[in-house]
């Protein structure tokens, strides 16, 4: 027998209760990456509002000049939303405005803040304990400042290409336009004239009584990937289970066809941007299994230093 062999026992014992764990279908729960990218031809400063209960991300704002891209990383059950502000100015420390999505903390960082509108936002709820799926869209329900689309990597069970690629800015009514330049935004028909038939409040508050006015038709017919007014269609909501996902701003071409097929979960009026910006509310509840897992870094060593121990105890 090998003298070295009994200083080993320790160290296989620990790696066979740890292949014993990994086989048993005990995983190491791993977040969700969001990669943002920056395809316009100036720089845009990205907002991170975090939704009620889910905690703030690495930065809350900041900024992403044109063809750069950058990357976070969300924890597992986080729901939040994201958009891009416009013609910025910030000096050295920090302090500043935009003329399109400011958040209004007069900072990079947007501190809890949301976007004024119009501004287009990319909202996704992940998943968690009520649910095994991340649910997530493009809403002009706020109305619009640039294209956005939001797509999945490495997922399954739908994962379409979600958003606006389209230049609203070029097509929208006099009456809603606001800005110029870099500055250029289309208000919602809500946002311009605060009617309740347009902004889905008062008795106007249900799918029933709220349809579609002509304003959010031109938006639903220019980008049909995305939320045009609170009650838009279920067609707009997407699903997915264990992906990454991208973030584009100024995206080269529209959103791909494969979701076509999809069944995206329809957005109730519990879960809709409303006046008081409550948002997503209930668009991940009911039963359904266990948080989505992926094989992380760390499941992948612990597996390798298991198989080494195994090894080791052969020779």
């Amino acid at each position: 027998m090998d003298p070295s062999l009994p200083s080993l026992i320790p160290f296989v014992s620990l790696s066979l209760f740890l292949l014993f764990l990994l086989f048993s279908g005990i995983m190491v729960v791993e977040g969700t990456t969001f990669t943002f990218v920056n395809k316009c031809g100036y720089g845009v400063w990205p907002g991170i509002l975090s939704g009620s209960g889910s905690p703030e991300l690495e930065t809350t704002g900041f900024e992403l000049a044109a063809g750069d891209s950058r990357r976070f990383q969300a924890p597992t059950g986080w729901s939040g939303r994201f958009w891009a502000r416009t013609a910025c100015n910030f000096d050295g420390a920090g302090k500043g405005s935009c003329a399109t999505g400011d958040c209004g903390s007069g900072e990079v960082e947007c501190k809890g803040r949301g976007a004024t509108p119009p501004a287009t936002l990319a909202e996704f709820t992940l998943a968690g304990t009520a649910s095994s799926r991340d649910f997530y869209d493009v809403s002009l329900v706020d109305g619009y400042n640039l294209p956005v689309v939001v797509e999945g990597r490495g997922g399954a069970g739908g994962c379409g290409a979600a958003g606006c690629a389209a230049d609203l800015n070029q097509r929208c009514p006099a009456e809603l336009r606001v800005g110029d330049g870099e500055g250029e935004a289309c208000r919602s028909a809500c946002g311009a004239f605060g009617k309740p038939e347009f902004c889905c409040s008062g008795s106007y508050a249900s799918p029933a009584t709220c349809r579609p006015s002509v304003y959010s038709q031109m938006f639903k017919s220019a980008c049909p990937k995305s939320y045009s007014y609170a009650f838009d269609d279920p067609t707009s909501t997407f699903t997915c289970s264990g992906a990454d996902y991208t973030i584009t701003f100024c995206p080269d071409s529209a959103p791909s066809q494969k979701s076509s097929t999809d069944s995206p979960t329809p957005k109730t009026g519990s879960g809709v941007m409303l006046e008081d910006d409550s948002w997503l509310a209930s668009l991940a509840t009911g039963a359904s299994p266990a948080t989505t897992t992926r094989m992380s870094f760390i499941h992948q060593s612990l597996l390798t230093v298991a198989t080494m121990a195994c090894i080791l105890l052969l020779l």
